[in-house]
């Protein structure tokens, strides 16, 4: 009975299917997580991950997320480094292939502590004169490759992320505040990334979306496609959209990914 169920046909095509090269595994395409595979900070779909799966049957699929690796874990699986062959978290700053980690980088390294606290203590007297609505808690998330800056606080619940995303647009609450970081801070050679709905990253210069392309072989592609919803100027996905190397595509919501792929690889 045993080798009856080994020998199953059935059992050997799903095996086989999870393991088998993409029909056409020179064309890479990466992802954002948020707005363009979840709703933002929420979880993915069984349609997204029935659909992702399928698109891993035709090309080589990766995710190329601003939040650290726990974050995309909660959003799109525990088992995410698993799923797709290359994964960056942070820009790409902490990258994985074939689940096995293959490079990691600091800020603090990079900027030194004199600098983190100088940042961090600025923040702090800022955003305890802003103005807003509400204000919870976790204003400021030190990341491994950057810090994130959140006027409201990563703690605010789904209501209170949608109505502060709504006050941001009409009152510029981020614009205004990365414009004078960008001025205080002139001299670190900073850029300001604004992404989802309640926050903006920061980071040195060159470690926007597009540092996750240093891990990525020009020769083993012939086409390297990016999807996100940010790709405007200042968006956290604007760089890696306009890169040389890649071919970019704007999404609407993770339904507008989904349609977008079957135009192009189905």
């Amino acid at each position: 009975f045993f080798f009856d169920q080994i020998l199953d046909p059935h059992l050997f095509g799903v095996f086989f299917e999870i393991n088998m090269p993409p029909a056409n595994p020179r064309i890479l395409a990466l992802f954002d997580v948020d707005g363009t595979l979840t709703v933002p900070r929420g979880e993915v779909t069984p349609e997204m991950l029935k659909f992702m799966d399928e698109l891993k049957g035709k090309i080589t699929v990766g995710i190329v997320g601003g939040s650290d690796l726990p974050k995309q874990q909660e959003q799109l699986g525990e088992n995410v480094l698993d799923l797709y062959p290359w994964n960056f978290s942070q820009n790409g700053l902490v990258a994985y292939n074939e689940a096995k980690l293959i490079g990691e980088t600091s800020i603090n390294g990079h900027l030194g502590e004199d600098n983190i606290k100088r940042i961090v203590n600025w923040t702090m007297r800022y955003l305890s004169d802003v103005d807003i609505p509400i204000k919870r808690g976790t204003f400021i998330e030190y990341r491994t490759g950057m810090l994130n800056i959140s006027p409201i606080g990563r703690n605010c619940s789904r209501p209170e992320r949608n109505a502060f995303e709504e006050f941001d647009l009409a009152n510029n609450i981020r614009k205004t505040m990365v414009a004078k970081m960008q001025e205080e801070f002139a001299d670190l050679n900073l850029t300001f990334s604004i992404g989802g709905q309640i926050s903006f990253d920061v980071f040195p210069t060159g470690w926007d979306k597009t540092y996750c392309l240093n891990y990525i072989k020009a020769e083993d592609f012939d086409e390297i496609h990016f999807f996100g919803d940010k790709t405007f100027e200042g968006g956290n996905d604007y760089e890696i959209f306009n890169h040389e190397r890649t071919n970019g595509h704007t999404v609407t919501s993770p339904e507008d990914t989904m349609k977008q792929c079957k135009d192009l690889f189905f």
